[in-house]
Parts: structure tokens; sequence; C-alpha cells
């Protein structure tokens, strides 16, 4: 085994392992808490929605959109001077994390507003003949009919942020991607590249693996 990972240092690995988990919940975390409120405010601020406010619909989808199609390559890049100013350093999964949540926390708020978009009109229009505060609504109504369309939506975005951990690795933030940019790639260590693959290819399937799971439990119909 060892003759065929002979550029393989496993303590290394399991460094990089570490930190690749550290960015992909630290960044999903974040996602989530900021993606959340942004996608219900699209869904809600939409037309003929239960808060219904074109201007601001109109604002926040174009700063959804904008924000969404600047490859996260790029925006690791541009982002460097702010993430500095937020963690004080753009190395590390400290500096990682600020440009993997502005990357996702859009992409996930249109998830979330799929998934809103999905749940029965007759839900809402039963909450409102029963006197529900909009609050009341979006709290007891929405979100929890939407909640296996939720879970779904962050299985998605866990997945697309495992591959941007990946990307930024490039730029020094650790984790696999590094390891596989620094010895698989520049060195042509060839092992090293197969085993940073390897593990990648493993937390992907385990995080789709879970989020199905949760997804099929949560179903309600």
């Amino acid at each position: 085994m060892s003759a065929l990972f002979t550029h393989v240092d496993w303590g290394d690995i399991l460094t990089a392992s570490i930190a690749t988990l550290l960015m992909l919940l630290g960044s999903l975390s974040l996602t989530v808490i900021l993606g959340l409120p942004l996608g219900v405010a699209l869904f809600l601020t939409a037309k003929g929605e239960l808060l219904e406010q074109p201007w601001t619909h109109r604002i926040l989808s174009f700063v959804v959109n904008v924000l969404r199609s600047v490859p996260f390559i790029i925006l690791l890049i541009v982002m460097i001077p702010v993430t500095v100013a937020l963690v004080g350093t753009s190395l590390g999964v400290e500096g990682a994390i600020p440009p993997l949540v502005v990357g996702a926390a859009p992409f996930f708020a249109r998830l979330v507003e799929s998934a809103l978009r999905a749940v029965d009109k007759g839900v809402v229009e039963a909450a409102k003949s029963m006197g529900a505060s909009p609050s009341q609504i979006i709290l007891r109504a929405l979100l929890p009919e939407a909640t296996p369309g939720l879970i779904a939506a962050t299985t998605v975005t866990a997945v697309a942020l495992v591959s941007y951990t990946a990307m930024a690795g490039v730029v020094g933030a650790g984790g696999l991607g590094d390891l596989a940019v620094r010895f698989g790639y520049q060195r042509f260590q060839t092992d090293v590249m197969v085993v940073t693959v390897v593990l990648l290819l493993i937390l992907v399937q385990i995080l789709q693996t879970v989020g199905d799971r949760l997804t099929l439990r949560f179903n309600r119909r």
C-alpha cells in the first residue's frame, strides 16, 4: 500500500481534511443564517405574494443575480481586502469563510425562494382565513410546509461549498484543495491528487445521502 502512495503524508491529509470540514461547517452555517431570510424576502416581496413590494423585490433580485454571476475564483481575489478587514487575514480557514459565504448565500437564497414557491397556495389561504398574521403565516405555515425543499436546498448548497473550498485552496485557504494544487498538481504527485479527490468525493456522497434521507423523512406528502 505504501508503494502506491509514496508521496502521501497522511498527517497532512488529516490536517487538510479537518480544515476542509471546518470551512464547510462554518460557511454553511453562515450561508443558511444569511441566505434563508434573504430567500424568504425574495419570495414574500414578489408579485402576488404576501408582502408584495415590486421595487424591493427587483433590488434584492439584482443584488442576488450580480453576486451569483461572479465566478467564485474571481470573488476570492476581489474579496481579499474585505476579508482582511473582517477577520484579519485572507489565508487559512478564517480567510476562506467570508468569500465562501458571499458566494453561496445568494445561491442558497434562490433555492429557498424556489422551495417556498412550491408550497401549496391553499396553505397560505387557510392560514389567512384563520386570522393569522404575516409572521405567523411565515413561521407556522410556509416554512414548515417548505421544510423538505429547504433541506434539499441546504444539501445542494453544501455540495457546492465542497467544490468552493477546493477552489479556495488556490489562494492559500488550506484544506484538501490546497493540498491537491500544491502537491498533486504543481509537484506532479499523482497519488496525492488521487487521495484528495477520493476524499472530496466521499464527503459529497455523505452530504448527499444524509440530505436525501432527511428530505424524505420530513416530506409530508
